[in-house]
């Protein structure tokens, strides 16, 4: 799964990409700092305790683990994961992230780095728009102090970006296929419009949602081989919508002026989700932790000095970071980290599952308990599972168990939130 870190230049999305993942990248005060994409893992915490808690529970109930005691660094959780980690029964999961490079409005013609920004959209699962909510900057980036773009001018010229650029793919060859429709009929239309787009990931379901919405919005439309710009740009709009959900990390917001709301509304009436945040100061509070300065909870951004800080930090410095924890606990959302949630969880509809090779211990032929957690999309199979963690599992699937009930499963058996299953493979 990858999410896309999307917007106009020098509104924080390299801040932003290296809040979430860590990762030291250039951050400049010009456009165009990011040139190729920066690729980085975001861990995010699962919303549910993990199901090494449901293993632990049991063994101490069989008198076969103490309890927890007080002083285990890992405050009880015993899975052995192969990636991210897990403390307190709070498994954290890899999420690739994308930070492409800055859009200008006329990206779709080439204008700024914008072919190379929408080519690398149609990778992406879904897109984090990183907008300027404390307006200092004009829509093409520039600094300008205060009296810059508004939120919505740019969350609107992102959209019509990505679907000029989506009616351009359509129109490159749109006399070929509209003598297609003229010849053949109408279902010629949405198969020449699969082939166009399939680049970009559409399907049956994205296109054909797209005509529909031609003939509900335009219905004087007349015949598809007559549709201009406007009914074109309807139908871009609609498939953009399903292929690149968008949601927003409104940046800056300790400078804010509460200009957000009538944006928030309208994101949310699209199925997104707009989170007040600050990159600058979240980034603060990860380097600090990294360094070993503090012991962070990054989704609440609360944390307590450790020894290392005791030694080095000094009072200034000690304020600083409290004060910098004070402003983004007072954001709603539960900033970035909240976003990434959101967008993964609710927008993307993922769920996780942990498979096994031993059912009854509940890890790998090499011991390890519960080593790895998947990200599954909604109606995901057992076998779809089984070629989550290699595709050799699954050509050769048998069958699977439920390890938590010991049920045998089928290979259309649909995948649930927590699922353990072992799978069984010819070899």
């Amino acid at each position: 799964m990858r999410i896309g870190l999307v917007g106009k230049p020098n509104v924080g999305k390299s801040t932003t990409f290296s809040a979430l993942t860590e990762t030291p990248v250039d951050i400049a005060n010009y456009p165009f700092t990011t040139i190729d994409p920066n690729v980085g893992i975001a861990w995010l915490p699962l919303r549910q305790s993990c199901a090494c808690k449901i293993l632990r529970e049991k063994k101490e109930q069989q008198g076969r683990m103490p309890e927890i005691d007080e002083n285990d660094p890992r405050r009880g959780s015993i899975c052995t994961p192969n990636s991210g980690s897990c403390r307190g029964f709070q498994r954290l999961v890899p999420v690739t992230l994308i930070d492409v490079a800055g859009l200008v409005p006329g990206a779709h013609e080439g204008r700024g780095r914008g072919n190379q920004f929408l080519s690398d959209l149609a990778r992406c699962d879904a897109l984090i728009q990183v907008i300027d909510i404390s307006g200092s900057t004009d829509i093409e980036g520039n600094p300008v102090g205060e009296g810059g773009s508004k939120p919505i001018e740019e969350y609107e010229f992102l959209l019509n970006e990505i679907d000029a650029w989506i009616v351009g793919i359509i129109q490159s060859s749109w006399s070929r296929g509209a003598r297609r429709v003229q010849s053949e009929g109408e279902k010629a239309l949405s198969k020449f419009l699969i082939e166009q787009l399939s680049g970009i990931g559409a399907t049956d379901y994205h296109v054909n949602a797209g005509i529909l919405s031609v003939n509900q919005k335009h219905p004087d439309s007349g015949v598809p081989w007559s549709w201009g710009n406007e009914e074109l740009m309807t139908m871009a709009g609609t498939i953009r919508s399903l292929l690149f959900p968008i949601s927003i990390a409104a940046n800056k917001a300790d400078k804010n002026n509460n200009s957000e709301l009538e944006l928030s509304s309208i994101v949310e009436s699209q199925g997104g989700k707009l989170i007040l945040t600050s990159a600058e100061a979240e980034l603060a509070l990860r380097r600090a932790s990294k360094a070993g300065l503090i012991d962070l909870n990054p989704e609440t951004s609360n944390f307590s000095i450790t020894d290392l800080g005791e030694k080095n930090l000094s009072n200034e410095q000690r304020n600083a970071l409290v004060n910098i924890s004070d402003t983004l606990s007072n954001l709603p959302g539960g900033g970035l980290l909240g976003l990434l949630s959101s967008v993964v969880f609710d927008r993307l509809n993922r769920s996780v599952a942990y498979p096994v090779q031993d059912d009854s211990h509940w890890i790998d032929g090499d011991g390890n308990i519960l080593p790895d957690a998947i990200l599954v999309s909604e109606g995901t199979t057992a076998k779809g599972l089984a070629y989550a963690v290699h595709s050799d599992l699954g050509d050769g699937f048998i069958r699977a168990t439920d390890a938590k009930s010991g049920r045998v499963i089928g290979a259309e058996y649909e995948v649930q939130n927590g699922d353990i299953i072992s799978i069984h493979a010819r070899k």
